[in-house]
């Protein structure tokens, strides 16, 4: 087998002979070379004779026409009446001459009017006139005739009229607002303190002012904001804190919201938008009810005054569900007692809802929430308390969150 190897040789042309091979080289269509030896000349300008000048100076402003003005709220032109207008360049004459004719139009139009009628702002100068060049209707400085003192027009005319009720039997703005369920009493002094109730269109500052029970009161939509960012939380206590303050030693149930204590099931952590703990969740949480220091089971905290007055308010009717170990005997007679009879602190009861749970167990279900109420009347029937467990609160269950462990009240949940 034979192979043959060739060797090829290639030239390249440089870019400079492609350049020139390719491109068409410029020609003149005038052949003749100009001479650069010397500058062009000047072309001669007209000049004006120091007369024609005097003369220019001393003619009249000439005429032009308008231009449309798009702050025109009628769409006429600037100083138009019903013909065509024109403009002068000279605008010092100009305004000197609007300004007479506006002082006239206002001496004419204060002599129409009976003497009788005498407004509290200054009238407006020329209809015609674009809103921003007109005095304001309200507010604005006292220069341009406002007086703050009389009101004359809109919702502030209304509301002068009608004065701050202080009749004594008439109920408190504060104690209102809570009646209506709109906030609680301290919130209530909070958003009038801020300026954000209105009582009949007049903004209410003062504390302890007095409405009609009828009154139309209206809250501003900032306090619905401030009021839309309050959080309520479950949490289980357990044996050994105490619902509020601390006391003896024993620390206050509130230590134990913490993020390190937050149920992992929670489900306001597993939604579209996670709610995070915050610092600011703490500030003006307080319990809304008690639990012994050695009862365990749901205890209620929140920032909301309409929650706390809905679960602890004087009119408060919503069922607190228990579940009670005992020891002792029951008899029919005192199960019915425990039902309905009994009466503590020389204040009779409201009917209770007693049954047995198990052999050792009861589930007490009641309306109202004294102090140790479970305990004393068991000790009232000859039974002893062994272990006490609140597990529903209205229609909100204890459910499976665990001891010293808390959750958020989620939205769909109502007590």
């Amino acid at each position: 087998m034979q192979i043959t190897l060739t060797t090829l040789k290639l030239s390249k042309k440089s870019d400079n002979e492609l350049v020139k091979a390719t491109k068409l080289p410029v020609r003149r269509s005038d052949t003749t070379k100009r001479d650069r030896s010397s500058a062009p000349a000047k072309k001669d300008m007209p000049s004006i004779d120091e007369a024609q000048l005097n003369q220019t100076k001393a003619a009249p402003a000439e005429t032009v026409p308008t231009r449309q003005r798009n702050h025109r709220f009628d769409g006429k032109l600037y100083g138009a009446e019903d013909s065509e207008t024109t403009i002068t360049k000279n605008p010092s004459a100009d305004r000197s001459q609007t300004r007479t004719n506006d002082s006239r139009n206002n001496d004419s139009k204060s002599s129409e009017r009976s003497p009788q009628h005498k407004p509290t702002l200054t009238t407006r100068s020329n209809t015609n006139e674009p809103q921003y060049r007109q005095a304001p209707r309200r507010g604005g400085k006292v220069r341009d005739g406002y007086e703050p003192n009389e009101s004359t027009h809109g919702r502030a005319a209304f509301a002068a009229s009608k004065p701050v009720t202080s009749d004594p039997e008439f109920p408190r703005l504060s104690k209102r607002m809570a009646e209506l369920g709109l906030c609680s009493r301290r919130e209530a002094d909070e958003w009038i303190v801020n300026g954000w109730v209105k009582v009949d269109g007049q903004i209410i500052e003062t504390l302890g002012t007095r409405i009609k029970p009828d009154a139309e009161i209206i809250i501003s939509s900032y306090a619905q904001e401030q009021q839309a960012e309050t959080v309520t939380i479950i949490l289980h206590k357990p044996v050994g804190y105490v619902s509020g303050q601390a006391e003896d030693g024993y620390q206050p149930a509130v230590v134990l919201i913490h993020p390190d204590n937050q149920w992992p099931d929670d489900p306001e952590l597993h939604g579209y938008h996670p709610k995070q703990f915050q610092r600011g969740f703490l500030h003006g949480l307080a319990p809304a009810g008690r639990l012994d220091i050695d009862s365990t089971g749901m205890l209620v905290f929140t920032q909301d005054g309409r929650v706390a007055r809905h679960l602890i308010g004087e009119d408060s009717s919503v069922e607190k569900e228990y579940l009670v170990r005992v020891e002792g005997n029951l008899t029919d007679a005192n199960m019915k007692l425990l039902n309905f009879g009994l009466t503590l602190d020389d204040v009779k009861l409201k009917p209770a809802k007693v049954s047995w749970q198990n052999e050792d167990q009861l589930r007490f279900v009641l309306r109202e929430g004294k102090k140790r109420q479970i305990r004393r009347m068991c000790e009232m029937v000859g039974l002893h308390v062994v272990g006490l467990k609140r597990i529903r609160i209205g229609s909100v269950n204890l459910g499976k969150l665990p001891v010293g462990q808390w959750r958020y009240l989620r939205h769909e949940e109502k007590f």
